[in-house]
């Protein structure tokens, strides 16, 4: 992924901030079906928004690194039990995609 510069930062986290949670994930984890539907997701709208409904914010931190490692996102922000990923897609769609609907 390329380096990100504070600006970039600070207009994803902008972008983000209005969005509501695509996903959530609760007991089960990080299961083979919510995968799928983040890599949809992802897919789609490039930034997405989901809920973690985990317990101590250790587990949250470990749920957040693996939804990035096993979707090759990037984490934009992690506040509470809400994490903010991207994954800037190679041809977006200008009706889905979050980032260009923002702009």
């Amino acid at each position: 992924m390329s380096k990100k510069t504070n600006q970039d930062i600070k207009q994803l986290r902008a972008v983000g901030h209005k969005l509501k949670p695509v996903v959530t994930i609760a007991g089960n984890g990080l299961t083979d079906g919510v995968c799928a539907e983040l890599e949809r997701a992802l897919g789609d709208h490039e930034l997405i928004k989901v809920k973690l409904a985990a317990g101590s914010r250790e587990t949250r931190a470990a749920l957040a690194r693996e939804i990035c490692d096993r979707t090759r996102a990037e984490l934009v922000q992690a506040i509470g039990n809400v994490v903010v990923i991207l994954r800037r897609s190679a041809r977006p769609d200008p009706r889905l995609s979050n980032l260009i609907r923002a702009l």
